[in-house]
């Protein structure tokens, strides 16, 4: 749901609740639902889709290089620019240093339980993560549920801001239709909200969570955002929310259960995630 839909089922209920229910419902802050959306300015959607572009080629690249490439294109920014835009698009580079992922200081952070671990069968590890897409005029979010074994994208969800409910939408979703053992994300907010652990702590799943320096922990995540940037998103140029929204839906179909892999032996990411041995009582 959009933050559009989200203030409209608002506005609905207005005479039944009090704000203060109406954001615990939503999951959202009471001060946003006064917030009136401001279109971006031309600069900044601009300056916001070059990082995306080389985070995304680039993804061990900290706000220091990005503002360093940036500066050898010619494009006037400062460091503390590209490093607020890194943290409103949710970037941060995987190489060992400050992290932009920042999670909540009154939220529990896990450990990674992945350190020697290698997937061994389906909906034996599954990682989460959120990444920026670009509009032609603006932007939205994207949250993946990835079974590492399969390369298989249990569930996604679109939302035109980083609230928490797109997030909870995809795991129920994922949740609905099967249980990993371990889940892994990143230490952002979303991650370690009590919404989210509570989830997956009542369907018995382990919670794990990469380090400070992520270094290479999310790298199945981060091959899906290329493959999906460089064969959709980048060559589509969506212009609205309702186009991207279809878009996505053909294209991680494609990916799913037509898209030959390499690294799976030229199979479908459904092929072996459905037609793979699962562990008995599994």
């Amino acid at each position: 749901m959009t933050r559009a839909e989200r203030l409209a089922l608002v506005e609905h209920d207005a005479a039944e609740l009090p704000l203060t229910e109406q954001a615990a419902v939503l999951g959202v802050s009471r001060a946003s639902l006064y917030y009136q959306p401001v279109a971006p300015g031309p600069e900044e959607v601009h300056l916001k889709h070059r990082i995306d572009a080389i985070y995304t080629q680039y993804p061990f690249y900290g706000s220091r290089r990005i503002a360093a490439q940036l500066q050898r294109e010619e494009v006037e920014t400062s460091r503390t620019t590209v490093q607020r835009y890194m943290q409103e698009m949710g970037l941060a580079g995987i190489a060992p240093g400050p992290n932009l992922t920042r999670h909540h200081p009154g939220h529990r952070v896990y450990p990674y339980l992945l350190r020697h671990t290698t997937s061994q069968y389906p909906d034996h590890v599954w990682a989460v993560d959120i990444t920026y897409i670009r509009l032609h005029a603006g932007w939205m979010y994207l949250v993946a549920i990835l079974d590492w074994f399969s390369h298989y994208v249990v569930a996604w969800e679109l939302d035109d801001s980083l609230e928490l409910p797109f997030v909870l939408a995809a795991v129920d979703r994922a949740l609905g239709q099967a249980r990993p053992v371990i889940c892994n994300s990143d230490q952002g907010s979303h991650f370690t909200s009590p919404q989210y652990t509570a989830r997956l702590t009542a369907a018995s799943v382990q919670i794990s969570m990469d380090g400070k320096g992520r270094a290479l922990d999310n790298i199945f995540v981060e091959r899906l955002w290329r493959t999906v940037k460089y064969e959709n998103i980048y060559l589509q140029d969506y212009d609205s929310p309702r186009a991207v929204r279809h878009g996505l839906t053909s294209y991680l179909r494609f990916y799913n259960e037509e898209r030959l892999h390499q690294s799976l032996a030229y199979q479908t990411p459904a092929t072996v995630y459905f037609g793979s041995a699962r562990p008995a009582g599994s």
